[in-house]
């Protein structure tokens, strides 16, 4: 991870200043200055490594003192940490900084809006691939950070069989056959299904872990009787996932049903930045 965060911090800082930060001419070389970040709404905090490394990679001896950390609650217009160090530095590092806490504190705060609207079920809420390019690790981390779970990083270490490879691998049944062929032994098998009947066919191929997308509270209660009737028959540890536009108002209604995992796009998707700002005291 520590790598991750150096590239993300390498290429943005690159973006930012490209051949030179010509602003902060203005302020004399040896100048030193103290500012403060104060977070502007109630949050989560998350992505404080990134943050520091911005100004790290521009003056190692920056210091920064953190009044909270990757995690907890914010309150709104309270003081996140104070920096103190080159006023170069802190000029040119401030704004690719803000843009990565601002960022996965946004990721995390969603994501504990989520868990805490599902406290006392069984479910736990689990994030997608639906990331942005070069920062899923980032926010897979920030999902954590709010109390998520993470679904699989990538392509390569979780097959999630969909409908588009049910149809082109000729059904469900074949798809969860050649699935189990050439899985490796640390991969899970997941597959995607689009009715309670979908469900049955899956389950008879012998799925263990099934997806049930866009399904209605209806349909997801007959999703879980079924898996306890098959369990109860073969013995066999079905997990059951619901998906498909689910937001805050709904998701208390699906994890009442006893499903196993919620997975929301939305937590790395759709979000609004944490307003920060950094000011000089």
């Amino acid at each position: 991870m520590r790598e991750e965060i150096k590239n993300n911090v390498s290429q943005a800082l690159a973006e930012d200043i490209g051949t030179g930060d010509l602003t902060v001419l203005l302020i004399p070389e040896q100048q030193t200055l103290v500012a403060d970040v104060m977070v502007r709404e109630d949050a989560v905090l998350c992505g404080a490594q990134w943050f520091e490394l911005c100004f790290r990679m521009l003056c190692p001896d920056i210091h920064i003192e953190w009044f909270a950390g990757d995690g907890d609650c914010l309150a709104a217009q309270q003081n996140i940490c104070r920096i103190s160090g080159s006023a170069r530095a802190l000029l040119t590092a401030e704004r690719s900084a803000l843009n990565f806490l601002q960022l996965l504190s946004a990721v995390a705060t969603q994501t504990r809006r989520y868990v805490d609207a599902i406290d006392g079920t069984q479910a736990v809420i689990v994030d997608t691939r639906k990331t942005l390019p070069g920062l899923r690790l980032a926010q897979k981390y920030a999902v954590r950070c709010g109390g998520g779970v993470n679904h699989r990083l990538g392509l390569y270490d979780g097959i999630l069989i969909k409908e588009n490879h049910i149809a082109a691998a000729g059904g469900i049944r074949r798809a969860l056959e050649t699935a189990r062929a050439i899985a490796p032994r640390n991969v899970f098998i997941q597959i995607e299904v689009e009715s309670p009947q979908e469900m049955q066919i899956a389950l008879d191929a012998g799925a263990l872990m099934v997806l049930l997308d866009n399904f209605t509270l209806a349909q997801l209660n007959e999703a879980v009787a079924l898996r306890a009737h098959h369990a109860a028959k073969t013995g066999r540890t079905i997990i059951l996932e619901a998906s498909g536009n689910i937001g805050l108002d709904t998701v208390r209604g699906v994890a009442e049903t006893g499903v196993d995992r919620i997975s929301i796009g939305s937590l790395t998707k759709n979000i609004q930045a944490v307003d920060l700002s950094m000011r000089f005291v």
